[in-house]
């Protein structure tokens, strides 16, 4: 094998994975059925593009191939099967021209399966990436450094879920999708963020990932333009990644944001952020939280230096974060906040009301805040032991470098 069909499988899987498992879920009505038989047409595609070429409709070709796979698969459960007399009558070798719309529906009904609330948090990232994504198991292993067998695992039980909780391939009323379209969100900004900062291993930043959350929060955007948390995830989305090539150095470490050459930021980015975020603020009913959080982005990437930093708006827009999304992620960031508007002393108390409520427990974000306030106080020798602590908590190897360091220097 040449590596050219594998090459144009993996292209045309990774453009139109969702729409071709969507249309055979919607055709079978059996998400599990249909995601796997879509793995079976993308294996028979390897040996018969790289025999015959690739074909003028390679998604066509898929679907038909799934198509005949499908039907093969009822007819071994059933040959009275009334879904299978059903299928095999509807169905043709030829394949009708897409409809958009239907296609649009297709993609946004396969979101909502695949973050369905009767799957755990990671199962509906995991199935996310696979289904709508089209992301392989070791891809979605090797992003979250968890072994392919634990992913192949949620995605397995994820699907058995589905089937057992007799979930419908359709997009939910219009009042259900309203409730259910935060999980939707939560999954990809949980995709987004891990790309963003890794929690564990040796790169901060997993640009593949966070990108791949983008792709499905414009494909959301695009199916729901009347949503303004969507476009709210997509600004904070953009305007985030938009710094991702001043983030860090040629050696891989991190750099501070206010250390950050701006004349690296990626400026398409920005303007597809800020316009998104325009969209969001356009409904009229105030930001909910991610345009809040992409409202924050927008006052980074504002300010032409750190200096310029409106760092008072930003104080007031992560108060507002805090009443309508309390978290104590985002009360630490409004200490952060503080320290740059108002200095470190009033910041340090709000951080210390975290430690004493050990809401933060195990994370090495407080202990990296509260060392850095130490220091700006002058308090050495305790600063010294929080990045000490922060680094003994942290997971990536990246941040724990840098943490170490600073330790180091306060001697």
């Amino acid at each position: 094998m040449t590596g050219s069909a594998q090459r144009a499988v993996e292209a045309v899987w990774r453009m139109e994975s969702a729409r071709i498992v969507g249309a055979l879920a919607r055709y079978t009505r059996d998400f599990a059925l249909a995601e796997d038989v879509a793995q079976e047409a993308l294996a028979e595609a390897l040996v018969a593009w790289e025999r015959d070429g690739e074909p003028p409709n390679p998604v066509g070709w898929l679907l038909a191939t799934a198509r005949r796979r499908a039907i093969d698969a009822f007819r071994r459960r059933s040959a009275l099967d009334a879904r299978y007399l059903m299928l095999a009558a509807e169905w043709s070798e030829e394949v009708e021209p897409p409809d958009p719309e239907r296609i649009e529906d297709d993609v946004l009904a396969l979101m909502f399966i695949a973050c369905h609330p009767a799957l755990s948090p990671e199962a509906r990232v995991a199935l996310t990436l696979r289904a709508v994504g089209g992301l392989t198991s070791e891809e979605i292993a090797r992003a979250f450094l968890v072994p392919v067998p634990t992913i192949q695992a949620r995605i397995t039980r994820a699907k058995k879920t589905i089937t057992a909780a007799n979930v419908p391939f359709e997009l939910p009323p219009p009042d259900e999708r309203k409730e259910r379209l935060g999980g939707v969100l939560s999954v990809l900004y949980v995709i987004f963020t891990e790309g963003s900062t890794a929690t564990a291993g040796d790169r901060l930043v997993r640009t593949d990932l966070a990108y791949e959350a983008i792709r499905l929060a414009r494909m959301l955007a695009s199916a729901l333009p009347g949503e303004p948390e969507v476009c709210g995830l997509l600004g904070l989305c953009e305007l985030t990644a938009a710094r991702f090539p001043a983030r860090t150095g040629p050696d891989g470490d991190p750099i501070l944001l206010e250390d950050q050459n701006r004349r690296l930021w990626d400026l398409s980015a920005v303007r597809r952020g800020m316009a998104a975020l325009a969209q969001a603020a356009s409904a009229g009913r105030g930001l909910g939280p991610y345009g809040l959080q992409a409202a924050i982005a927008a006052c980074h990437t504002a300010a032409s230096t750190a200096g310029e930093t409106d760092w008072d708006r930003i104080v007031l827009l992560y108060e507002a974060l805090g009443r309508v999304a309390p978290s104590p992620v985002v009360e630490l960031n409004r200490a952060v906040a503080i320290a740059m508007a108002s200095g470190p002393q009033p910041a340090l108390e709000i951080v210390d009301e975290l430690v004493a409520t050990d809401r933060l427990a195990g994370s090495h974000l407080l202990p990296t805040v509260r060392g850095e306030l130490l220091t700006r106080l002058g308090r050495t020798a305790e600063a010294r032991a929080e990045l000490e602590l922060a680094a003994r908590l942290c997971r990536n190897e990246r941040e724990r470098s840098v943490l170490l360091r600073k330790a180091a220097r306060l001697v």
